[in-house]
């Protein structure tokens, strides 16, 4: 129903804010990370995007800083178990890059640091939610083909050198970087020591 709301921020606290569209006050939960980046624009035009979530106890509505924590909110939500208070519970420690890499390094640790967050839920949400990633990004048969060719070892199938480049270009590296970054990585390392190897090489 409603895709962002664009007006005044009137009203700022650690997971709620009130935006003023023109005159009208709506009051919207957001992530600890989103109420940050608000800190300094208290009465100043913002934008956010948002979901509406109507329960039968009640209506509430989410704000987004970007439409990439929107995104990770759904597909978080979108997690058996997963509403949307522990979404935005994890959102509030973790940028969506961030929680990108968590899930395509199966980092539940990391996960289930998000308050109410519980080992389990955090390996159900990189179960369910590391193919969704790898499939939202998917590799074209080039690409396969360019991946094969990396460094040393062109007779390597895509694998877990496809699950890394996957990965990278979610966290937004354009992809050409990120098979250059590849270069040289021993292909038989798990996915998580890949990515770590070319962020070393991608940082430089």
């Amino acid at each position: 129903m409603f895709y962002y709301l664009n007006g005044e921020l009137a009203l700022r606290d650690i997971n709620t804010c009130v935006i003023d569209c023109g005159g009208v006050g709506y009051k919207l939960t957001v992530s600890m990370i989103t109420s940050e980046s608000l800190a300094s624009k208290l009465g100043q035009k913002v934008k956010l995007y948002t979901y509406l979530a109507v329960r039968e106890d009640g209506v509430e509505m989410f704000g987004f800083g970007s439409n990439e924590e929107r995104h990770a909110f759904n597909l978080l939500t979108g997690v058996s178990g997963v509403g949307p208070k522990a979404a935005m519970s994890i959102l509030s420690v973790m940028t969506p890059d961030r929680l990108a890499m968590a899930v395509c390094t199966e980092d539940i640790k990391g996960i289930s640091k998000a308050p109410n967050i519980g080992a389990k839920t955090a390996a159900r949400i990189v179960l369910e939610l590391k193919d969704k990633i790898a499939k939202e990004m998917p590799l074209s048969s080039a690409s396969t083909k360019d991946i094969g060719s990396v460094g040393s070892a062109p007779h390597i199938a895509t694998g877990n050198l496809a699950e890394a480049t996957e990965a990278l270009v979610v966290l937004g590296y354009d992809k050409s970087s990120v098979l250059k970054a590849l270069s040289g990585i021993d292909p038989t390392l798990d996915v998580g020591m890949i990515i770590k190897a070319a962020l070393k090489k991608l940082a430089r």
